[in-house]
């Protein structure tokens, strides 16, 4: 059967990302693509598969959920982590399957530790410390208690790796607070070894630290929209771009996500008519209208409504009236020869003109990670060239 739209992936644009941030990060530095949100929109059974055979060897998700589907059609020597939610019933699972995950509290600590005795099996944990955040992480408080727990569990546990996460650091204005976070993390990293506690990996860093502050690139980092072809933010763009010795004038990432569809029909609109619901939109002269199968329920926002805009024949066709949650309409009297069956372009380029999903923030307001990870799984996803 076939689906109103599509995404499509673009493997050579993902190639020329990796090499991008694999040069901007270093050889030395593990890099663990972050797939969390369904591959930030970009579908985890498709995104996976092509990002291992682009040298990835090592994927981020979110929850257990993520981690069933990434486990599935991962490659068995590919490694995993989940840095998130995980619901007691489910550690058995994650231990079993050799999968590493965040302990952020005493409590995932000592079930880790019961979990993993039970099943004579150690669990692969990552440390993640309180640094500023103020979200998820061991604060000062239950330190010394955590450190006296992996003393005396060694054999059931194998602390892969120490790490945290910044408040923020693809804005100016947290500047010092990350600056302190990272004094923070060196500081506790250096009293673990103290202690005489072992780790693999010190992590950190994000898209935005990885690319923003270099002192951040420890032994791994966590790259999430970047690898897409993102910019965490404009600020970080612009910091790269005028950074010596890294900056750029032609962005060196790429946008790996298409978004299509095809006009469903045409309409002719007579002057002095309301177009679709409501009475958001007025025809003030003959307009000959496309509608296109896609809604708010597969991502286009409502608040596209009389301010988004796609692309049919090589030309800006601009929404009239409200995106409704199947169908918006477009205007395409401009537009010669437009027939039923046309390509529809909402995400990507076509002929030479381009609509990025930057566009899409600017109208909308969004982030970036929103809008993508809005894309509902059950639009096909496929690899292009």
């Amino acid at each position: 059967m076939k689906s109103s739209s599509y995404i499509e992936i673009s493997r050579s644009a993902y190639k020329k990302n990796i090499r991008y941030l694999s040069r901007r990060i270093g050889k030395q530095v593990k890099f663990v693509s972050v797939v969390k949100g369904n591959a930030y929109g970009h579908g985890l059974e498709t995104f996976v598969p092509m990002a291992e055979q682009t040298g990835i060897d090592y994927f981020a998700v979110f929850d257990t959920a993520e981690a069933e589907i990434v486990n599935r059609v991962k490659k068995p020597q590919t490694d995993l982590m989940i840095t998130g939610f995980i619901d007691h019933q489910d550690l058995s699972w994650v231990i079993e399957n050799n999968i590493s995950f965040y302990v952020f509290n005493v409590e995932r600590l000592k079930e880790a530790i019961e979990v993993a005795q039970n099943i004579s099996m150690p669990a692969r944990i990552h440390l993640e410390l309180e640094t500023g955040l103020y979200r998820t992480g061991i604060d000062n408080e239950n330190f010394q208690q955590v450190i006296q727990l992996l003393k005396i569990n060694k054999s059931h546990l194998f602390l892969e790796g120490v790490c945290t996460h910044f408040a923020g650091a693809e804005s100016i204005s947290n500047y010092y607070r990350i600056i302190n976070q990272i004094q923070s993390f060196n500081n506790l990293v250096e009293l673990l070894k103290y202690h005489g506690l072992q780790f693999q990996y010190r992590h950190c860093a994000c898209s935005a630290a990885a690319l923003t502050y270099p002192q951040t690139i420890m032994d791994l980092v966590r790259i999430g929209i970047a690898q897409y072809g993102f910019w965490p933010s404009q600020e970080t763009k612009i910091h790269n771009q005028l950074s010596k010795g890294v900056e750029f004038k032609k962005d060196p990432l790429r946008q790996i996500l298409s978004w299509k569809s095809k006009v469903m029909d045409i309409k002719n609109v007579p002057p002095g008519k309301f177009v679709s619901y409501s009475n958001s939109f007025f025809s003030s002269r003959n307009l000959i209208i496309a509608s296109v199968p896609v809604g708010y329920t597969h991502g286009f926002n409502r608040s596209l409504s009389n301010r988004g805009k796609v692309l049919i024949r090589g030309k800006f066709a601009p929404v009239v009236g409200l995106v409704n949650m199947n169908m918006f309409l477009v205007d395409v009297t401009h537009i010669p020869f437009c027939h039923p069956g046309d390509e529809v372009v909402l995400i990507g380029a076509q002929g030479k003109r381009k609509i990025t999903v930057s566009s899409f923030q600017e109208i909308t307001n969004h982030l970036n990670y929103e809008l993508l990870s809005h894309l509902p799984s059950i639009i096909p996803r496929k690899i292009i060239e």
